[in-house]
């Protein structure tokens, strides 16, 4: 996607003559190319030019998306363009890492004006309210295929990190996970919902909300961090794994919204617990800092929910509302077990 001159000289190129297709930098320069505050050389050349920051270190984590595998055919494109950069951002989030700038490789069957037209305008929006900013990457023609690396900044020490939990920590989750399983279920075939239900947690699967304004607020709060990105239990085992502990989780303390709670229990468990394309904050913090975190929650605007805690014991135990230990075979996603 780097090619032609410095992104503050930019200007938009001329439009195709009627009937005529746009090539790839034509395309770049229409769609993709905005001027950069804070690159020093942006979309433009052969590589981003970044000036480092003092006293920072920079967050990196790269997410693909292909289509048939990550989002359905036919997906709304604003939407697309909007996930591609939030699953991205989230993992920021779960870091607790100020969005800085990122890169888009993009491989597309067609140059459709109207497919990119939306499809970049959902994922300009969302760079704007998060104050990031494209400084480059690449085009091709192939098969749907969408690849975002971001970048931010954190504090030496301050990031949140998934081996960072202790015994006696409390477990808490962000928003209603779940939903986003719902909806793809629904989109499937595997169950039917109704028109409004639908209409009620499509956008979770389809515009998911980076919890990036939590994550900061984080910061020096919780141990460890983690995005609900494949699944609750199975993004929670990693942060167990990775810091040693255990912990149990209480399946009926999760939140719910009113078409989840309208879903038979096996199935709104199953969503809560194993589906994936959350994007919630999954994180543990100290019982005494209990009102902090709420604190820290209302700030943000983004509720949380205390649904269990962590201890020594290795293993991952889950129980209901009265205290019973629920046997489950579920598992989180993933992209090489499943079909």
């Amino acid at each position: 996607m780097v090619q032609a001159s410095d992104a503050h000289a930019a200007s938009a190129p001329p439009a195709s003559p009627a009937g005529a297709r746009a090539g790839e930098f034509e395309l770049i320069a229409r769609y993709f190319r905005r001027p950069s505050s804070r690159a020093v050389l942006g979309v433009g050349d052969d590589c981003a030019l970044l000036q480092a920051v003092p006293q920072q270190q920079w967050a990196v984590s790269t997410d693909m998306l292909v289509e048939g595998r990550h989002f359905l055919a036919g997906t709304d494109p604003r939407r697309l363009g909007h996930k591609a950069l939030a699953v991205n951002l989230s993992d920021l989030a779960a870091m607790g890492a100020q969005p800085h700038s990122f890169l888009l490789a993009l491989a597309l069957p067609a140059a459709d004006d109207a497919w990119l037209s939306a499809f970049s305008a959902g994922l300009f929006a969302l760079a704007e309210a998060h104050d990031i900013e494209l400084v480059g990457g690449d085009t091709t023609r192939g098969p749907l295929n969408l690849c975002l690396t971001v970048l931010g900044l954190v504090p030496p020490g301050g990031a949140l990190r998934r081996d960072a939990a202790r015994a006696g920590d409390d477990l808490w989750v962000s928003g209603v996970p779940g939903e986003a399983r719902l909806a793809l279920g629904h989109l499937r075939g595997e169950w039917t919902l109704g028109p409004e239900a639908l209409e009620q947690v499509l956008p979770r699967l389809e515009q998911p909300t980076p919890r990036v304004a939590l994550g900061l607020a984080l910061r020096g709060l919780a141990h460890a961090a983690i995005d609900v990105s494949d699944g609750l239990l199975g993004d929670l085992a990693h942060v167990l794994r990775a810091s040693g502990v255990g912990a149990e989780v209480l399946a009926d303390a999760l939140p719910r919204g009113d078409v989840l709670a309208a879903q038979p229990e096996a199935r709104r468990r199953a969503c809560q617990l194993a589906g994936g394309d959350d994007y919630e904050l999954l994180f543990t913090a100290p019982q005494a800092r209990r009102a902090d975190v709420v604190a820290a929650a209302a700030a943000t605007g983004v509720p949380v929910s205390r649904i269990g805690s962590v201890d020594g014991e290795p293993g991952l135990r889950l129980r209901d509302a009265a205290g019973h230990s629920i046997r489950t075979a579920w598992a989180s996603f993933d992209h090489f077990a499943q079909p």
